[in-house]
């Protein structure tokens, strides 16, 4: 699977039951040793009046339950 591919998906969090949203943009972070993906970073972006606050969500590699045809399924607890 490439990486555009997985930016199409919505990611939920299976313990909260929280929709994290569709990342549109995705990076990853990879073992530059290894060359194993460590985790996947995507922006999130809250709009205010007087400007915009852009954070980075970060989804550990190991937290990734399940990835479907629609919706990437993680669990943040574990």
């Amino acid at each position: 699977m490439r990486l555009s591919e997985m930016s199409a998906k919505e990611i939920v969090d299976f313990e909260q039951g929280e929709r994290l949203g569709v990342p549109g943009r995705l990076d990853a972070r990879v073992n530059a040793s290894t060359g194993e993906i460590e985790a996947f970073l995507f922006p999130t972006t809250r709009w205010s009046p007087f400007k915009k606050n852009e954070e980075t969500l970060e989804i550990h590699w190991h937290h990734i339950h399940t990835i479907g045809e629609d919706m990437i399924i993680v669990n943040r607890s574990v």
